[in-house]
């Protein structure tokens, strides 16, 4: 009998959530949850598995992206898919609601600049220029891509924005930019930024 504890499962990164077959080959249409789509070549251990997924790599569906590309009208904002092996709608229907999946040590390094979305999850926002600088105003608990009124297309153009939950409760919607952003610390779980005058009561959304 070996003492050796088995090895924990896989911190996992969300890069995409499939949606739907997109044309009769196979490719499937994914709603984009990075903001460096034309990388997806580059990764060699991606995965699908449904959303919340905290298993091992064993339990989940090692995949390969033998194409991508980024779709014009109102699918703008989101990728097209090919996977090896995935060949017919039938094929991609099965795949749809799973999420693209990479474990966090496998993660292509960023550029200055870029960060990815679950580092950003978690951390404590503090505003510079607000009234109490050395209190957080909350900690970041989603990172939201806006989209059309319909939700149906995602608009590249416009900033994400970060969603503070309150030490009240509330809810806060924080448009992450870099003129805003002062400093950022994913190892430490902190963003400092200086934000306008009235832009923390415009976005906030008080607890029922």
């Amino acid at each position: 009998m070996s003492d050796t504890n088995p090895a924990p499962p896989p911190n996992w990164t969300v890069l995409a959530r499939l949606l739907r077959p997109q044309g009769r080959r196979g490719e499937l249409l994914a709603e984009l949850l990075t903001d460096f789509p034309n990388r997806f070549g580059e990764r060699d251990q991606l995965y699908v598995a449904a959303a919340g997924f905290a298993g091992t790599s064993a339990e989940a569906r090692r995949i390969e992206v033998t194409g991508h590309w980024l779709p014009v009208g109102r699918n703008q904002g989101r990728i097209v898919l090919a996977l090896a092996g995935v060949n017919s709608i039938e094929a991609a229907e099965a795949l749809a609601g799973l999420e693209v999946v990479v474990p966090s040590t496998a993660r292509i390094e960023l550029e200055e600049g870029e960060e990815y979305i679950d580092d950003l999850v978690g951390c404590l926002i503090f505003d510079l220029a607000g009234a109490h600088p050395d209190e957080p105003i909350g900690a970041v608990t989603a990172v939201e891509f806006p989209a059309t009124a319909d939700g149906a297309r995602r608009l590249p153009e416009a900033a994400p924005l970060l969603t503070a939950l309150t030490p009240e409760g509330d809810e806060i919607l924080i448009p992450y930019v870099q003129s805003f952003l002062v400093s950022l610390s994913t190892s430490d779980k902190r963003i400092e930024m200086r934000l306008p005058a009235g832009l923390l009561e415009l976005n906030r959304t008080p607890s029922s």
